[in-house]
C-alpha cells in the first residue's frame, strides 16, 4: 500500500505515457488494416483515408468506447484475490507491463507490415503477467476461454459475411446485362445498411457517456432514419455518376466501380467508427485500472467509471500511431493479400463492420484485424482459391501464432524490471 502512496503520481504518469505508446501501436496496425482495403481498392488515397480515420476513429473511440473497456480491464483478472487486496501494487505493475509488453509488439509487427491482432496482445500480456507474477488461479479462464472462442468466431463470421455480401453484389449487379443501370438501383439499399449499423452501434452502447441513454427499440427507431438519410446522401453522390461507354470497353466495369468507390467511403466511415469503439479498449482498459486503484489509494474494485480523460487518451494515441506509421499494414491488407476493387473492398468492410458492430454490443473483445482478415479472404474465396495469395496469408496466421506468447514474455519481463525499479 505504501508503494502506491508514495509513488502514486509518477506510476500514473507512467502509465499515461504506456497507454499512448499501446495506443500508438493500434492506430499504426490496426487502424491501419481497417482503412487498407479503401486504399488497396484505389476508392480513396492514403492521405484521405488518414483523415476520414482520424475523426471517425476518435469519434468511436470516445463516444462508443466504453462497453468493451470493461471486458479487458475487469474480466481477466479475479480483483478479489488475497494476495492483490493485500499488494495492489501488483496489479498497477501487471497493468503497465502489460501496455507496454503489448505497445513494443505492435511496434515490431507494423515494422515488418505484419497486420497482428491488438486484441490477442493485451490480452496475452495480461494473462502472461497474471499468471507468472501473481498466480495461475488469478487468471480467470473461463473468460479467457470465451475471449479466445470469438477469436475464430471472428474471420469465419465477417468470411461468411463477406462472402454473401459479394455474392449478392455479384447476382444483383456485376452478371447482369445493365450492371451501371443495376449498380445505381441497389447500391441505395447497401448504403441504408452501413448507415444503420453505424447509428445502432452509436446509439446502443455510445451515447450513455455523454448522457443520452437508449434502449434497443429506441436506437433501431432512430437508426431506420439515419439509415435512410445516408440512403439520400448517397442518391445524390451516385446522380452526378456518369457511364462511361469508353472506359468500359477496357474494363467492362468501370462505371460500375465508380459507384462502388462512392459506397467504399461510406463503408470506411463505417468501420474506422466501428473499429474506435471496439479496440480503443486495448489501451485504455489496462490505464483506467491503473487509474482507479492509485485514486482509490490501493483498493481494487471490480466496479469502478470510466473517466473521460481516459478515452481521451486512447483515442489520441491511436490518431497519432495511425498518422505517422501506417502505411505499413495499409499496403498489406490492401494489395498483398487478394486483388480489391471497390466492390470486393465494399463487401469486406461492410461484412468486417457489421462483425464489429456486433462484438461491440454484446461486449465481446473480439480482433478487428481478424475480421478484415477473414473478410477479405471471404471475398477472395468468392472469385475461387487461385485469387488469394497464400503465401502472404500464411505469414499473417504465423504471425497471429506468435502474438499471445510475444505479448505474454514482454509483459513478464516488464513486469520483474517495474517490480525491481520501485
Amino acid at each position: 500500500m505504501s508503494i502506491i502512496t508514495e509513488y502514486g503520481t509518477t506510476l500514473l504518469l507512467l502509465a499515461c505515457l504506456f497507454a499512448f505508446f499501446m495506443a500508438w501501436g493500434v492506430g499504426a496496425n490496426d487502424v491501419a488494416n481497417a482503412m487498407g482495403t479503401s486504399v488497396g481498392s484505389k476508392a480513396l488515397t492514403i492521405r484521405q483515408a488518414i483523415i476520414i480515420a482520424i475523426c471517425l476513429e476518435f469519434l468511436g473511440a470516445y463516444l462508443a468506447g466504453g462497453s468493451v473497456t470493461d471486458t479487458i480491464r475487469k474480466g481477466i483478472i479475479d480483483p478479489s484475490m488475497p494476495i492483490l487486496q493485500e499488494q495492489p501494487e501488483l496489479l498497477v505493475f501487471g497493468m503497465m507491463a502489460a501496455l507496454l509488453a503489448a505497445g513494443t509488439w505492435l511496434l515490431v509487427a507494423t515494422h515488418y507490415g505484419w497486420p497482428v491482432s491488438t486484441t490477442h496482445s493485451i490480452v496475452g500480456a495480461i494473462v502472461g503477467f497474471a499468471s507468472v507474477g501473481i498466480s495461475v488461479d488469478a487468471v480467470n479462464w473461463a473468460k479467457v476461454g470465451s475471449i479466445v472462442a470469438s477469436w475464430i468466431i471472428s474471420p469465419l463470421l465477417s468470411g461468411c459475411i463477406a462472402f454473401m455480401i459479394f455474392m449478392s453484389v455479384q447476382k444483383l449487379i456485376l452478371d447482369t446485362e445493365h450492371p451501371f443501370k443495376n449498380a445505381k438501383k441497389y447500391v441505395p439499399i447497401y448504403m441504408f445498411l452501413v448507415g444503420f449499423m453505424m447509428s445502432m452501434v452509436t446509439m446502443v452502447k455510445g451515447l450513455k457517456h455523454i448522457g443520452l441513454p437508449l434502449d434497443y427499440a429506441e436506437s433501431i427507431l432512430l437508426a431506420v432514419p439515419v439509415g435512410l438519410l445516408v440512403m439520400l446522401a448517397g442518391k445524390a453522390a451516385l446522380s452526378r455518376i456518369e457511364e462511361d461507354v469508353q472506359a468500359d470497353k477496357a474494363f467492362h466495369f468501370s462505371s460500375v466501380e465508380k459507384v462502388f468507390g462512392v459506397m467504399m467511403i461510406f463503408t470506411a466511415c463505417s468501420m474506422a467508427f466501428a473499429h474506435g469503439s471496439n479496440d480503443v479498449a486495448n489501451a485504455v482498459g489496462p490505464m483506467a485500472a491503473v487509474a482507479s486503484i492509485i485514486a482509490s489509494g490501493g483498493e481494487i474494485t471490480g466496479q469502478s467509471a470510466m473517466p473521460s480523460w481516459v478515452l481521451l487518451l486512447g483515442a489520441a494515441g491511436i490518431v497519432v500511431g495511425l498518422a505517422t506509421y501506417g502505411y505499413k499494414v495499409m499496403a498489406t491488407i490492401g494489395t498483398h493479400i487478394t486483388e480489391l476493387t471497390p466492390s470486393r473492398g465494399f463487401a469486406a468492410e461492410l461484412a468486417a463492420a457489421s462483425t464489429v458492430v456486433l462484438a461491440t454490443g454484446t461486449g465481446l473483445p473480439i480482433s478487428t484485424t481478424h475480421t478484415l482478415v477473414g473478410a477479405v479472404l471471404g471475398v477472395g474465396l468468392a472469385r475461387g482459391i487461385g485469387a488469394l495469395n497464400l503465401k502472404v496469408i500464411g505469414t499473417i496466421f504465423m504471425s497471429w501464432l506468435i502474438t499471445l506468447p510475444a505479448g505474454a514474455l514482454l509483459a513478464i519481463l516488464y513486469f520483474h524490471i517495474l517490480k525491481a525499479v520501485f
